[in-house]
């Protein structure tokens, strides 16, 4: 019996990655916006703004970041960022001044680009071609699996421990799942073992690596000048970097906007069930990525989100906001996975470090003002209606300019500048 492919134990892998950097970091964010506000005195609109701190610098760190593992492979990138994500989650709890809270918030940020999708594409992209598609999408399986777990976990844990104590359990977790991983099983290309992509015959022979519809396999280097002049590239920024400040925005307050409606315990069970939307969404992703038009695709997702934001504002009851959140929930985890797999299926392998890093860093820049946006509408307008309908609005745009932006071939590449 021919054992199985090693580049699904680097899925497998990559997936508990996952769920910790979402559940300390993503879905993490809510959750500190709560306890630090309640038990360490500090206002929504500051933490807020240590929430868009670390986005912003995890943003400058994505192509340093696909560099590195390109060059050099997974494994230093990967410990480093499990270091940080440990020490920032382990000292967040002692927080007391304005400086220690942004300085916590710096080294979540590192963690969180050591660790984040520009990492886990970067790491995957030479280990498949033909089944790139559920790959990627079944290693972002742990970011719903983070949801599920890591918020109800982390509230629970403050509940019963306090603040303190739960954020060091959170860090020896992390240290203890993601240093091993980086140790023995993250490896750098199936060439260093004898294998080839997808565990078959070279790419190309009896029809193995065939393009997915909606754009055929690009094989050629990119460099970030030619990349940047391409519709593609353009529309991918300013769509997904669209869709993603919403859905940051929305996840780090989920828990504040919906206590009122549900109280705490609902609220954590509000998204624990996004969290468990967001897997079955992923799950079907990854049963048909590789057969889907990914740009239209993303679309679709987009607009169903727009409906679930803007309907949590109009209608703000508590089944409501409960069933708004399911829906929400399927379309959280594809924007995400779609966002790689777009990249990675019109720029080729080769480029996808360098190419997914300048991508991230622009979606994560524009991502970074969810937070502080929804927090500085909250406090201007007393509630967060406001906020949830020009999300909405936001992502309606985001799903024309994704169709737009496939509307023209990809020219061809050229050597990397």
């Amino acid at each position: 019996m021919k054992p199985m492919f090693y580049g699904w134990w680097i899925v497998a892998a990559c997936t508990l990655l996952v769920t910790i950097s979402w559940s300390l970091g993503i879905f993490g964010m809510g959750v500190y916006v709560y306890a630090l506000t309640d038990t360490r005195g500090f206002s929504i609109g500051t933490v807020s703004a240590g929430v868009t701190t670390a986005f912003v610098f995890s943003a400058l760190l994505m192509v340093s970041v696909g560099r590195a593992i390109t060059r050099r492979g997974p494994r230093l990138v990967v410990a480093t960022g499990g270091l940080a994500m440990a020490l920032a989650v382990g000292l967040m709890p002692h927080c007391r001044e304005l400086w220690q809270l942004y300085a916590v918030f710096l080294v979540l940020g590192t963690g969180m680009a050591c660790l984040s999708t520009n990492t886990v594409g970067s790491t995957l992209a030479p280990w498949f071609e033909r089944f790139q598609g559920r790959a990627m999408s079944t290693a972002m399986l742990g970011g719903s699996i983070g949801g599920m777990i890591g918020t109800p976990l982390l509230v629970g844990g403050i509940r019963l421990w306090g603040f303190q104590t739960t954020g060091l359990i959170a860090a020896a977790v992390a240290l203890m799942v993601i240093w091993p991983l980086a140790a023995f099983v993250l490896k750098t290309r199936p060439q260093d073992i004898g294998e080839n992509p997808d565990g078959l015959g070279p790419v190309g022979i009896s029809g193995e690596g065939a393009a997915p519809p909606g754009q055929p396999f690009n094989s050629g280097a990119w460099g970030l000048r030619k990349a940047l002049a391409t519709r593609q590239f353009r529309s991918h920024a300013l769509a997904f970097g669209l869709g993603l400040m919403v859905q940051v925005g929305f996840v780090s307050h989920h828990v504040s906007i919906a206590i009122p409606a549900l109280g705490v315990s609902g609220a954590a069970s509000a998204v624990f069930a996004a969290a468990v939307a967001a897997f079955v969404g992923r799950l079907l992703l990854a049963r048909y990525a590789d057969y889907l038009d990914v740009r239209r695709t993303g679309a679709g997702v987009l607009l169903l989100a727009a409906v679930s934001v803007a309907g949590m504002a109009l209608f703000p009851g508590p089944w409501s906001l409960m069933g708004l959140s399911i829906v929400y929930g399927l379309t959280m985890g594809n924007v995400t996975t779609l966002a790689p797999m777009i990249i990675r299926r019109e720029f080729g392998a080769a480029s996808f470090g360098v190419v997914f890093g300048l991508a991230a860093t622009l979606n994560q820049l524009a991502m970074s003002v969810g937070p502080t946006l929804f927090g500085v509408l909250r406090e201007a307008f007393g509630s967060y209606g406001p906020a949830l309908l020009l999300g909405g609005l936001l992502n309606v745009l985001a799903a024309l300019v994704i169709v737009w932006g496939g509307r023209r071939p990809l020219p061809a590449a050229s050597p990397a500048v």
